[in-house]
């Protein structure tokens, strides 16, 4: 039997308003437990909650993002269920009036095509609080400063077909919410997490199969692990004669294995009616038009303007646009050196190396834009050989100066003065006769052996270009 997977994600991103949803406290991450939590929070007798417009303008601008319908009118719902993290015994979300219905995303696959993924709805929610199984002994604590913490839910269309689509269909999510600024994608903080749906069916066949709910899955890493662990589980599960059960699971990265949490509810076990502390949210369409003009430029279109502005190949755009501070960056270097392509080279390779071995982020770089167009300025003016800009930029990376003093410090200089080349290349030949004479004889790459006595002979220090040019006239003559 063959088997198709069917895969739909519902993604949490916490938006990053100071407050939260409906009170004044504030979002922080990382306060003593039970420090942000206030009593509308908490749903304390004779309070009430206010939404926070931050909140709404935040979703109408991923809804426009999205190319997705923003709803004039939309409605907030209790969704009742007990829990000991949720102190109300309901959660205030959107059911049947969400803010944003029917977008869509497209995905790049790894064969270089492009696929559509329909967004079904994204909508506003509170976060519910946490809690704490560590440190306990036999109990178990509640930390409700994340309690009424913003978030908007973004619910897939089941078109993804294996792990590697939705990792993919997730990262792009994440890039789209961190170029909006509208969620800082932490997620190791939690503030970007998802829940994905999976189901198998035979291939072919039209209707879905039962599906299992994998919870809350906080690394592209564990997503696609989870995700095949339980394609294979069920297709197990079909081919020894069970059935598989709608229920929640939950992912241990130890033991690289899902197991059971509880048996999965349908919307009508919540009880969902709406909030009658809460009127309908109505935007008018001047309000979406004044969100529509904040809008930053979106990765897809910037991508396609770094390959039709800077003349690059669509992988490098597609690395260089992947975040937003990465993407402002490169425009930065080249700005300041007017290289396209040497830019591109250097702050995909040399320079997001060294951020990755410092494992800093790109704002604590200690090379700036500035400071990193100067050195490919002294490699475009042969100052220096790309090699030897390699060593300039270690030095500027660990606090050494600019360009410019560190090569005047060290005397990395480039020798361009035909005349000096000539002489030690001269002395090189007249110091390896054996090695002239076969490749005189015909032994072609002994040119190499040539060119890198040259270069050692001048510390590197030798225009590459020079060098191969000149060596091959003196060889010729000799």
């Amino acid at each position: 039997m063959e088997w198709e997977t069917v895969i739909g994600l519902e993604i949490h991103a916490q938006l990053n308003t100071v407050s939260k949803i409906f009170s004044g406290a504030p979002t922080a991450y990382g306060a003593e437990p039970n420090r942000q939590a206030c009593p509308v929070d908490l749903g304390m007798p004779g309070v009430l909650p206010v939404l926070n417009r931050g909140v709404v303008e935040r979703a109408v601008m991923l809804g426009l993002a999205l190319d997705a319908e923003v709803a004039g009118r939309s409605v907030f719902a209790r969704k009742n269920y007990f829990y000991p993290d949720l102190p109300k015994g309901y959660q205030i979300s959107q059911f049947e009036l969400p803010i944003v219905a029917s977008g869509h995303l497209d995905i790049e696959l790894e064969d270089g095509s492009t696929k559509r993924i329909g967004v079904t709805r994204a909508h506003l929610e509170e976060d519910a609080g946490k809690s704490l199984h560590e440190g306990f002994e036999a109990m178990t604590g509640i930390d409700l400063n994340r309690a009424g913490t913003p978030l908007v839910e973004i619910v897939s269309e089941p078109d993804l077909r294996s792990a590697k689509e939705a990792v993919a269909y997730m990262k792009k999510l994440h890039s789209l919410v961190r170029y909006l600024d509208i969620c800082d994608g932490n997620m190791q903080e939690g503030s970007f997490r998802c829940d994905a749906n999976v189901s198998i069916r035979p291939k072919g066949q039209a209707e879905f199969g039962t599906r299992a709910e994998l919870k809350n899955l906080n690394s592209f890493r564990f997503v696609e692990r989870a995700i095949n662990f339980e394609i294979e589980r069920q297709i197990d599960v079909i081919e020894g004669g069970g059935r598989v059960v709608q229920e929640t699971r939950l992912y241990d990265p130890d033991r690289d294995e899902t197991r059971s949490m509880r048996t999965k509810e349908e919307a009508n076990d919540y009880r969902y009616f709406p909030d009658p502390d809460l009127l309908p949210v109505e935007v008018d369409q001047d309000f979406i038009e004044e969100i529509r003009g904040r809008l930053p430029e979106l990765p897809d279109a910037k991508r396609e303007r770094f390959v039709r502005e800077y003349e690059l190949p669509e992988y490098d755009a597609g690395v260089l646009t992947a975040t937003r501070e990465m993407g402002d960056f490169y425009e930065a270097v080249v700005r300041g050196c007017n290289a396209p392509k040497l830019a591109a080279n250097w702050v995909m390779g040399e320079f997001s190396a060294a951020l990755n071995r410092s494992e800093v982020e790109l704002a604590e770089a200690p090379v700036d834009a500035g400071a990193l167009a100067g050195l490919l300025a002294r490699i475009q003016d042969e100052t220096i050989s790309g090699k030897i800009a390699k060593e300039v930029f270690e030095a500027m990376w660990n606090g050494e100066g600019d360009a410019d003093s560190v090569i005047e410090a060290k005397g990395l200089k480039q020798i361009t003065d035909t005349g000096a080349i000539d002489a030690i290349i001269d002395e090189v030949i007249a110091n390896n006769p054996k090695q002239l004479e076969q490749y005189k004889g015909g032994k072609d790459k002994l040119f190499g052996f040539f060119v890198g006595q040259v270069m050692k002979a001048t510390q590197g220090k030798a225009n590459p270009a020079q060098v191969n040019e000149r060596l091959k006239e003196r060889l010729d003559q000799a």
